[in-house]
């Protein structure tokens, strides 16, 4: 007769234990990889103050993501398929899938120019001679340029959103931006 005596109560428990880790990394690589493309876009944020370190880590952020965030779907990937093994019930295997939709995700969002979606150029401008525009008071700030003695002025409290502004001044066609 052969008695296991390694088998106790404590190795019974060390699967669950080690399954228990497994879905706590995987909720950490999660947030890992949602942070590294949500970060640069919470930092930078229209009509918000920002900081030069903000500025610093979102651009960090943004240069290192796609990779990072590839690294992170292939260590999560590799967690869903061990853990995938240990799931008996119909739920965990649906929250192992369902773990994977912000993961590829945020590996679709970290290849993206989100900056660029904030600062959308004006399109279709319209202009109005300065007498007709009574929705610019005369303490508005607004950037003037004037080209071959033509002179337009851009409301900076329009432009706020768009940043950009496409126009011909004195038959030079330029970008106005702040």
């Amino acid at each position: 007769m052969v008695v296991n005596v390694s088998a106790g109560p404590r190795a019974a428990r060390r699967p669950k234990l080690l399954r228990a880790a497994g879905w706590v990394a995987l909720l950490v690589i999660i947030l890992a990889a949602l942070a590294a493309v949500l970060v640069p876009a919470w930092v930078i944020h229209p009509f918000r103050p920002q900081t030069r370190e903000g500025l610093e880590l979102s651009y960090a952020l943004r240069r290192w993501s796609p990779a990072a965030t590839l690294v992170l779907a292939a260590a999560a990937l590799a967690l869903v398929v061990w853990l995938w093994r240990g799931a008996s019930r119909r739920w965990r295997k649906a929250a192992l899938v369902a773990a994977l939709v912000p993961l590829a995700a945020s590996v679709w969002f970290a290849r993206q120019n989100h900056f660029e979606w904030f600062f959308n150029p004006l399109t279709g401008a319209a202009y109005a001679p300065a007498a007709e525009a009574g929705f610019v008071a005369d303490a508005d700030m607004v950037l003037a340029v004037e080209v071959g003695g033509e002179a337009v002025a851009y409301p900076v409290r329009q432009m706020a959103y768009h940043h950009l502004v496409q126009d011909v001044v004195g038959g030079t066609p330029l970008v106005s931006t702040y």
